[in-house]
């Protein structure tokens, strides 16, 4: 590519974003969100984790007129502000000063190491000339502008929060999914539907807590689809390698059928539960299933089932079981469920091993 096409690359990519960037006060922010005119939607309320303690620094900060980090938020095409990033601080500062509008209990100041007077105080509780100091206190807004398109404001909100702590790769997902559009909209509430099934959802609840919270869920549906459309393009990263497929269907770049996929999924996982039970995907000790839902032998036991359905419909129960049980035990498919085991050609090994055993039960 020449320096030429090169530049011509990016100025026209630069040409596709349009921000503006101003001060907006606290008090500000909090009569927007009031009024409904800056909306955090639920997807990202949820997110809301900071620590009593984290929430009085952010406070104590703004007192003491320490800087604090601007925000990103996107204009709607009705004009209404969405909120994308710094949504800890935003969330915050409704908690202590409009409590009622995030439907969160009144923040009480719990932490603060500068200024320990502030400890147990509310925001009713300040005198009028602190209230008045931090509904004053500015912070920098940046404004993606509705004109921009779509995948650009899907991958700011995706790289703004890549790299944090605060957010999973599913949470990402599904929160950046909203950025593209309907096309989003409508991806993200088909993995929610799909994850709320009844035989997946009986199955999953052996997902342990801290996954459930981290949409592990929603990413096991995600998955699914991912090694039964796009196991070629698997390269060793499953972050990545979710991402990208998630990012082709948004982007229709990828053909993705949502009836007929959605029946493939209803009909393998319904297959799969009546065929080995509630704990289809576990691992097992002897005859008992033990442990919390490893993804590795989620992908191999589904894409098995979905592959070799006509061939084990009628099996019975018991014998596929038991050929599940003997398979995930043995040394083969250890070897490609365990340590070392992120590459495509294991994957495949992992399916294949289970297609085998339970064709041959």
């Amino acid at each position: 590519m020449s320096n030429v096409s090169l530049e011509e690359e990016i100025s026209t990519a630069v040409g596709e974003v349009r921000t503006d960037s101003f001060d907006m006060t606290f008090g500000e922010i909090a009569n927007l969100h009031v009024n409904k005119e800056l909306v955090i939607q639920p997807e990202y309320q949820r997110l809301f984790r900071w620590s009593t303690q984290q929430k009085s620094h952010l406070i104590e900060s703004i007192l003491l007129e320490l800087p604090v980090p601007q925000i990103f938020v996107i204009e709607n095409p009705d004009g209404v502000l969405e909120l994308i990033d710094g949504l800890q601080r935003v969330s915050t500062i409704l908690q202590f000063m409009e409590p009622e509008s995030i439907g969160l209990e009144q923040l009480v100041l719990d932490g603060c190491s500068l200024i320990p007077g502030l400890n147990n105080i509310t925001f009713s509780g300040l005198p009028l000339s602190l209230r008045l100091r931090l509904k004053r206190s500015p912070i920098r807004v940046v404004v993606i502008k509705k004109q921009s398109k779509g995948f650009l404001r899907y991958e700011m909100f995706k790289r703004l929060n890549t790299g944090g702590s605060n957010l999973e790769p599913q949470e990402i997902r599904n929160c950046s999914a909203r950025m593209v559009g309907e096309a989003g909209i409508n991806f993200y509430n088909f993995l929610v539907r799909l994850s709320g099934s009844e035989d997946f959802s009986a199955c999953a609840e052996y997902l342990s807590q801290p996954d459930k919270e981290k949409k592990a869920a929603e990413e096991l549906v995600l998955r699914f689809f991912a090694v039964k459309n796009y196991i070629n393009e698997f390269k060793g990263s499953v972050r990545d390698w979710l991402d990208n497929y998630m990012e082709g269907i948004l982007l229709e770049v990828l053909p993705f059928d949502y009836e007929k996929e959605e029946v493939s999924f209803i009909q393998t996982l319904a297959l799969v539960r009546s065929k080995l039970g509630d704990t289809a995907f576990l691992r097992y000790r002897g005859d008992m299933p033990v442990g919390s839902l490893p993804p590795a032998y989620f992908e191999a036991i589904a894409m098995a089932f979905n592959s070799e359905f006509d061939n084990v419909k009628d099996k019975a129960p018991d014998v596929l079981r038991r050929a599940v049980s003997e398979l995930i035990q043995g040394d083969e498919f250890r070897n490609v469920t365990g340590p070392g085991a992120n590459s495509r050609e294991k994957m495949r090994a992992r399916i294949s091993l289970t297609a085998q055993a339970i064709v041959a039960a």
